[in-house]
């Protein structure tokens, strides 16, 4: 043990929200996790997915098929095969937990993406993944509820070489550390199964998060109150909400607009468009749909920025 020397970084003390979960460093190697404890060989994935899944699948040589989904984001006419997992992704909080128990009953062999929905409860025995940089200034990590374990030791992650793209946004734009963010993202696809870093744990730590919870739900509902009639989607209000999604036509050409005006409006699943034919509703849904920022970083005003702006590319 050390003692004495410079300040290290703070220790904070406070919970985690998901503290009875198993602490991993990444939403992939989550399913990494469950691939090997349940000895998984076939999966169906939605398309209207980002690659990470399907990479994390072919590096274990899973046997894979895909489903389309409706307006509602939920599995269209879905048959399994005999040992056939369904991964279900819980797009921007709108499946609620009692159609989750409802598909549970009908396929046991599911595994609940809640990459997009942090602060909704898992339901019991449903394997569910949860990320936690899409919500919070970190690194990395990841936390997965199942109950079943692995049976090798894993090390635990290191982080510290992660932070360049969050000191440097926090100190300067994010337009200048853009890609060293986008160099950071690409280093995922590799990265080994691992416990969560020390770091990681300690800064979930530091997060006030009833006051994230009520932010994000706050600027929701406003968006929500003033985009409703224009918006192709009927949406429910989630818990601790990811984005609002903003379901339009001519989304792509606003989505240019807007970054003009330095709000910028990321294209959630790039690859929809290279699986998907232009006439099927995940091709126009990746395209057409405007993940508005609501999150903790922002208030009312700014929400009311985002309307005035959006309003003035759509007239």
């Amino acid at each position: 043990m050390e003692i004495g020397g410079y300040i290290e970084f703070p220790q904070f003390t406070g919970s985690l929200l998901h503290d009875d979960a198993i602490a991993l460093n990444s939403a992939r190697n989550c399913l990494a996790y469950l691939i090997e404890t349940r000895e998984i060989a076939k999966i169906v994935l939605p398309k209207f997915l980002c690659a990470s899944v399907e990479q994390t699948c072919q590096k274990y040589n899973l046997k894979i098929r895909n489903y389309s989904i409706g307006c509602d984001f939920l599995p269209r006419e879905l048959q399994l095969e005999d040992n056939e997992w369904l991964y279900l992704v819980n797009y921007y909080g709108q499946i609620e937990n009692k159609l989750i128990e409802k598909i549970k009953r009908n396929h046991d062999k599911l595994i609940v993406d809640n990459v997009q929905a942090y602060f909704q409860e898992p339901v019991d025995n449903v394997d569910t993944i949860y990320t936690c940089r899409k919500y919070f200034g970190i690194p990395d990590g990841a936390f997965l509820y199942t109950k079943s374990r692995i049976s090798r030791k894993l090390e635990q992650d290191k982080s510290a070489g992660r932070m360049v793209h969050l000191l440097g946004r926090y100190e300067n734009t994010a337009s200048e550390y853009y890609s060293a963010y986008t160099d950071h993202e690409n280093t995922f696809e590799n990265l080994p199964l691992r416990k969560m870093s020390k770091l990681t744990d300690n800064l979930l730590r530091g997060i006030d998060y009833s006051q994230v919870k009520a932010a994000r739900e706050s600027n929701y509902l406003y968006l929500n109150k003033e985009f409703t009639s224009i918006n192709k989607l009927e949406l429910k209000a989630p818990t601790g909400p990811f984005m609002y999604p903003l379901y339009v036509s001519n989304g792509r050409n606003i989505r240019k607009q807007l970054q003009k005006k330095c709000i910028y409006i990321p294209i959630l699943w790039h690859d929809v468009f290279d699986v998907c034919d232009r006439t099927e509703t995940e091709y126009d849904m990746a395209e057409n749909i405007l993940p508005l920022p609501c999150d903790q970083r922002y208030t009312l005003d700014n929400m009311r920025h985002i309307r005035m702006e959006v309003y003035r590319c759509i007239s």
